[in-house]
């Protein structure tokens, strides 16, 4: 709401699969009751999801626009009778001018307009839908999605103002909210990537089905997924229908009746049957190409079998998602425990513990094949990714990529330092004005991502002012995020009582780490240096223990209040600008 409320009208919320958006979204529409809301999706399923969950969450009356179901209006106006509409994008925009039932509806009418799985956005139809409502000058427009792939961000980009949160599905693992992701790559010697084509950003859709549908690639699939699963449950992605319904036949040779296949052909109701006994056990495992990848919830998958290789961030996020969900048995339960610890604790004592995400791989040729270590990279570097992708082909075993990425990130950073210093050794000898330090460093921090509807974004003036006055950076030089986190450190040094961002900078030249220390020991440093003619410290220079443990982030009061002392007379534009805290 802080996003409309600043004027930004359209505006996008980023949460992870599993952590509840059509409950934030109904919230949202329940704050801006007695005002209608329509909200679109391109499926049945998420459809009629959205509907009892609105209903549940609201209390209001929600109508469905799909197919045959019609919203009612009012005869007299031609007005919706229900507070809120869920419709299909399909329904809206079907016909000959692709115009459908939108022309049933008012934009006057409504006042919110809730785009599900956003990252379809970018689409014709879902712009014609948006260009329809927001005739209305006030309408307001809420895009959700759990995967905005980095391919698409700056499409979508162009469509919404801004982002009003956007929450990782790493930041999620590791407050509690979903289980932890392992991964095992198994590798099949007779998958060859290198012909198959790339078409709209990924892999040719029947390129890769030919390739995977040979006799020995699907063995090569079905053989270790079955040997792995053990009792658990699992869900399987077939790269086409054929491929799906011959997987299942050979798990069912395997154990007859232990899977199904469900694909778009499939009846409705055989659907609904299969999906039921799969709930209850009787079925342990689903084969699908392209249907589980969104609307499909069961808590209790615990493996995922990817047949279906993907150079598409988005997909793959979407099909491990099916399985990071906490076990219903203690969901619920988490919600009432404030402590991110303490839920960690519990779905690590839960039925399950963690999901498995098996990967296959052969030679993928000039492909980049996406894993779980790329969904779950966040602000992690592209070389500790690959490093622990890299390791996990090598070893062939199930490893929790979390807990391995940040292994990866730590070593790469101890080489980092070790090459630091043994160049400050040479440097300390070079006359020290000489030299360039980059300030994520100096500050021990990893930049942050440029994610693409940053693009475009500028500093406000007494937002460059402190990079200027009191960095000794130009802001010209950093894109928007990366700004932006300089500022936020530099409230931290005036919170903290730390060495001055230029009193770090000069220390990191003669390598010192000065990110956590405070100002009089940083004073000791540089008079020592200078005494010592600035060729570095003077041999057996030791000022004693200065590092100290640093929260993570200041806190909002403290620097306000630091702020409006020391710089009254721009506290009032920087805090309104939405200096980072």
């Amino acid at each position: 709401m802080t996003e409309w409320k600043s004027g930004n009208r359209k505006t996008l919320l980023v949460l992870p699969t599993g952590c509840g958006k059509t409950i934030v979204f109904s919230s949202v529409i329940r704050s801006q009751f007695p005002k209608k809301a329509m909200v679109i999706a391109h499926r049945e399923e998420l459809i009629y999801q959205a509907k009892e969950k609105i209903e549940r969450v609201t209390g209001l009356r929600v109508e469905v626009e799909m197919g045959e179901a019609r919203a009612s209006m009012d005869a007299d106006f031609f007005h919706p009778e229900a507070d809120v509409i869920v419709a299909t994008v399909q329904t809206l925009c079907a016909g000959g001018d692709g115009s459908g039932r939108l022309g049933k509806f008012n934009p006057n009418d409504f006042n919110v307009l809730i785009v599900d799985e956003a990252h379809h956005i970018v689409t014709s139809s879902y712009k014609r839908i948006i260009d329809h409502f927001c005739q209305n000058s006030q309408m307001l427009v809420l895009g959700v999605t759990a995967t905005p792939d980095r391919s698409d961000e700056e499409a979508l980009g162009q469509i919404f103002n801004s982002v009003a949160f956007n929450y990782e599905i790493l930041d999620a693992i590791n407050d509690g909210w979903l289980v932890p992701i392992e991964q095992q790559m198994i590798s099949v010697g007779d998958i060859d990537l290198t012909k198959v084509r790339t078409t709209s950003g990924d892999l040719n859709g029947q390129d890769l089905a030919k390739m995977m549908e040979s006799e020995k690639n699907l063995h090569g699939v079905a053989n270790p997924t079955i040997d792995i699963l053990g009792s658990r449950r699992g869900i399987g992605f077939a790269a086409s229908v054929a491929h799906a319904q011959i997987l299942t036949d050979i798990f069912n040779r395997h154990r007859y009746g232990m899977a199904a296949c469900v694909s778009a052909k499939t009846d409705k109701e055989d659907r609904k049957r299969i999906i039921s006994q799969f709930a209850d056990g009787s079925i342990q495992f689903l084969w699908n190409c392209g249907v589980f990848t969104e609307g499909f919830d069961d808590s209790g998958v615990e493996v995922i079998s990817m047949g279906r290789m993907t150079k598409s961030r988005s997909l793959y996020a979407q099909m491990a998602g099916r399985a990071t969900r906490p076990h219903e048995s203690i969901a619920h339960r988490l919600n009432d425990i404030q402590d991110a610890i303490l839920r960690r604790g519990m779905i690590r004592r839960s039925c399950k513990s963690s999901c498995l995400i098996l990967d296959f791989v052969g030679n993928s040729g000039k492909h980049k094949l996406i894993t779980s270590a790329d969904i779950l990279g966040g602000n992690i570097s592209e070389q500790a990714v690959q490093e622990a992708k890299e390791f996990m082909l090598r070893t062939g075993k199930p490893q929790k990529v979390a807990e391995l990425l940040d292994e990866k990130e730590r070593e790469i950073e101890a080489r980092k330092k070790a090459e630091f210093v043994r160049k400050a050794k040479i440097v300390a000898k070079v006359q020290y004005k000489s030299q360039k330090v980059d300030p994520f460093d100096v500050l021990q921090v990893k930049p942050a991502q440029v994610r693409g509807w940053d693009k475009g974004r500028v500093l406000s003036e007494p937002q460059k002012k402190i990079m200027r006055e009191y960095m000794g950076l130009n802001p010209d030089n950093f894109e928007y995020p990366k700004a932006k986190q300089l500022i936020d450190q530099q409230f931290r040094i005036w919170e903290l009582g730390l060495c001055s961002f230029k009193m770090m900078k000069q220390l990191r030249k003669f390598g010192i780490d000065a990110s956590s220390m405070k100002k009089e020991i940083g004073h000791k440093y540089l008079d020592a240096i200078a005494k010592n003619g600035w060729h570095g410290l003077p041999h057996g220079f030791e000022p004693g223990t200065f590092n100290f443990p640093i929260p993570s982030r200041p806190k909002k009061n403290a620097l306000a209040a630091f702020y409006k002392k020391q710089l009254v007379p721009v506290y009032d534009t920087i805090i309104d600008d939405d200096v980072p805290f």
